[in-house]
């Protein structure tokens, strides 16, 4: 019971959140449990110096340290759906955490680790024995009709391994304070990588405040986690290959896949990525195959092997059930753990708790009465507290040293966990508010390193070819479409510069015209011209349509290119540094700002900052990345489209038919980015022989065909490649390429402005050159990447009716 009180008694520095919070939460009325305040109005265990230090902030700084939550929530991309970029979910973190105290926790605790080893015992019985059936304690017809029962489960677990490694535990407190349950997360037990972004968040935004308060750490948590899945290796104990398998970014929890296969130091694969041969697991790298010892899958049951289970499923591996049966893999959890979250078992616990544990059912199920408790939180002004609904989401991990034995395993709960508002059950992913959970211990708990200290030898390698083909793919397209992006972006550029110098009265510019085929923009579309209301021609068409090209109507726009280069960062999300993360994300929110209403001036603008936000990325790419085989394949990406790109830019010269004449050469230095060379190094008028030196020939001149087909040879020359004595396709391209440049006759294409010889000639060599590299990435993605057909289930495994 709640009940008004004095001023006088509460806490002095937080008097004016505690008073008016404390009246709206009824003034009495019987039966409301708060998690801040107790039944007298006074402050619970932990909650006084944390309230201290927010009044003591007042509104402004706490608004503040709010919009730096915000902005490192979006620079690492956590407030950001996967399925669309450039669109928001709404997603705050309250700086004020939930506290719970020592004697709560310990409480919770002890359920929740009885619940992980009722359900293990439980999971042994329905997918081994079976006796529990026979004996009338569990809904026999309901869970037989259920589709998350796997018969092909059945005995599918050796005998000394435990089938729940990782058990997530949905949680409410109800109005007298009791802790129920509402769901249990075994198939793929998400929110850790959350918990944890939302805690050093929490420290970064604001360190004083977390720095002094006593409470539980939550690395040393994810430091057992690791340490149990290297337990649960059958081979290579002394370095087992760790893998944390995920359904990719289309996930709407792709951000935390990566988030904590980064921080575990595993590998993010996905179904593709491996192969099931003689009951052994193998992750497809650029080295080969490299034998694969345990999954933390983060795909559902019926999702993670084609074969035997769903076979429409394109997330899975065909084979991964018998591998697991024969002992050839481990997985974090077992395969047919999802019967275990049945609702339908709700009521039966109690009952299978007292006879397969021989314990009373410490944590009961929530049901249709069960009224939940309240809790503050501030309001989107931080001005005052609001009494809300909250969900917690808590974590429980086998230890190392049982986790071979099957038997009443040990178990430990992570002292924290995510919490969210919202109604008892609701989604994680549906609230708009999530709150960090403070454990309060005794005293100042130590830090724990994320860099764990090395248990045993490990080989050193540098040269990246565990990588897998289709990382290695996703980065080589990351910087072909970030150099197309490029491209383009400078290509507008130049046409909106154009356009402002535009003269309405006079003749049309003809070099605009150049620009506008340069682009592939020959007119409106039908949608756009209903759009605009209006037929449009001359000046006015032409403004039109190059605005259109910041839409996203066009496959070739700018921001269509954007959402492929988007879509390859995220594949290799892992394998960017945080500051690169952050360039991709203000070159999100660039994006987020194109439109066609954009003006001439607006539009150049952002396209030179568009130009120079995708040099900042490269560059650090360059500065923070390894040099290994991902990096050059990244680099080789990026080098073939420039290389390309130049090339059908120095064609269009020559077929130019509205012959605009070295202003068009002009346009070709400043696109390049070559025009302050040229003028550096003659200090002249243009002059084509010069032009095509620069371009074409000069090695070092970083933006030459020379130069460029060097970078590409050498960075080839170091991938891997077969024991053959002899050239495969893609060094036999490039030999004929690089031979086509090497033996052009200089002198006559010097007299380039005088002959039309020397232009045909010209014209023979560009195609010399283009058509070798356009066939160059097909031979690269023969050689080096994985192109495996999606599994399909040619004969259903489900029996006859």
């Amino acid at each position: 019971m709640t009940a008004p009180v004095s001023p006088s008694l509460l806490a002095p520095v937080a008097n004016g959140l505690v008073e008016d919070y404390l009246n709206q939460l009824g003034k009495g009325q019987p039966g409301t449990y708060d998690a801040m305040l107790d039944g007298q109005g006074q402050l619970r265990p932990g909650w006084e110096s944390l309230l201290g230090s927010l009044e003591g902030m007042g509104p402004t700084g706490r608004l503040q340290q709010h919009e730096e939550i915000q902005r490192l929530l979006a620079e690492n991309g956590v407030i950001f759906n996967m399925h669309d970029e450039t669109q928001g979910r709404s997603w705050r973190l309250d700086p004020l955490p939930w506290v719970i105290d020592e004697v709560q926790w310990q409480a919770l605790e002890a359920g929740l680790t009885q619940r992980s080893r009722l359900l293990t015992a439980l999971y042994n019985d329905i997918y081994g024995a079976k006796t529990l059936f026979d004996l009338g304690l569990l809904p026999t017809q309901e869970l037989l009709a259920s589709p998350l029962l796997l018969l092909p489960c059945h005995r599918s677990l050796p005998n000394d391994r435990a089938p729940i490694g990782f058990h997530g535990v949905d949680v409410i407190q109800d109005t007298q304070g009791q802790w129920r349950v509402m769901s249990d997360r075994l198939q793929a037990p998400s929110g850790t990588g959350f918990a944890l972004e939302n805690r050093i968040l929490m420290a970064r935004a604001l360190p004083g405040m977390y720095r002094n308060a006593p409470l539980k750490r939550l690395a040393g948590f994810l430091d057992l986690h690791h340490r149990t899945l290297i337990a649960m290796a059958y081979q290579h104990r002394d370095n087992p290959t760790l893998i944390l398998l995920t359904p990719g970014p289309a996930s709407p929890r792709y951000f935390e896949h990566a988030y904590l296969a980064n921080y575990l130091n595993i590998a993010l694969v996905e179904g593709q990525d491996l192969v099931v041969r003689d009951t052994q697991v193998w992750l497809r790298t650029l080295g080969g195959l490299q034998p694969v010892d345990v999954i933390l899958r983060h795909c559902d049951d019926a999702y993670c092997d084609p074969l035997e289970l769903r076979g429409d499923s394109q997330l899975g591996v065909p084979g991964l059930l018998q591998a697991m049966r024969s002992g050839g893999v481990a997985l974090s959890n077992a395969l047919g753990v999802g019967i275990l979250e049945a609702p339908v078992l709700a009521d039966h616990l109690p009952a299978l708790c007292e006879h397969l544990l021989g314990e009373t059912l410490l944590l009961p199920n929530a049901d249709a009465s069960t009224q939940p408790a309240s809790a503050p939180i501030f309001d989107s002004h931080l001005q005052r507290l609001e009494p809300t609904t909250l969900n917690l989401r808590c974590f429980v991990t086998h230890t190392p040293a049982t986790v071979n034995r099957n038997t009443a395993d040990e178990y430990q709960v992570m002292p924290g966990g995510l919490a969210w508002v919202g109604a008892p059950g609701s989604p994680s992913l549906s609230t708009s508010i999530v709150k960090d959970v403070w454990v309060t211990a005794a005293s100042p708990q130590p830090h724990v390193s994320q860099l764990r200290q090395a248990r045993g030898p490990v080989v050193a390698t540098r040269d990246g070819t565990d990588l897998p083909s289709r990382v290695a793919e996703s980065l080589f397209w990351l910087g072909r479409y970030g150099e197309r992006l490029d491209t383009r972006a400078r290509l507008l550029r130049e046409a909106l510069l154009r356009l402002m110098e535009y003269d309405q009265d006079a003749i049309a510019d003809q070099l605009l015209d150049e620009l506008l085929l340069a682009l592939d923009i020959t007119t409106l579309s039908k949608d756009d011209e209903h759009r605009l209301q209006a037929p449009l021609i001359g000046f006015e068409q032409k403004r039109a349509a190059l605005l259109a090209q910041f839409d996203d109507v066009e496959p070739q726009a700018l921001q269509p290119l954007f959402s492929q280069l988007m879509r390859n960062a995220r594949s290799v999300r892992d394998h960017l540094g945080d500051d690169s993360w952050r360039v991709v994300h203000q070159l999100r929110q660039r994006m987020a700002t194109f439109n066609p209403s954009l003006g001439a001036s607006a539009a150049r603008r952002a396209c030179e900052g568009l130009s120079a936000q995708l040099a900042a990325f490269f560059g650090l790419c360059n500065e923070t990345m390894p040099h290994h085989y991902g990096w050059r394949f990244m680099d080789i990406g990026r080098f073939l489209d420039r290389v390309l790109g130049l090339l059908s830019l120095l064609k269009l010269t020559l077929n130019a038919p509205h012959s605009p004449g070295l202003a068009l050469w002009e346009v070709v230095l400043a696109t390049t980015d070559n025009f302050t060379a040229y003028r550096r190094r003659y200090r002249s008028e243009l002059h084509p022989a010069a032009i095509l030196d620069l371009l074409l020939f000069d090695e070092t001149n970083p933006r030459s065909v020379g130069y460029m087909l060097k970078r590409l040879e050498r960075q080839m020359d170091r991938l891997p490649g077969t024991t053959s004595p002899y050239r495969n396709a893609e060094r036999r391209l490039l030999i004929q390429a690089n031979a086509a440049l090497h033996l052009a006759d200089i002198d006559r294409l010097s007299h380039l402005a005088d002959t039309p010889e020397a232009q045909e000639a010209l014209e023979q060599l560009l195609d010399a050159l283009i058509e070798p590299l356009s066939a160059l990435s097909e031979a690269i993605s023969q050689s080096h990447f994985s192109h495996v057909e999606r599994p399909r289930q040619l004969v259903s495994m489900e029996p006859e009716a």
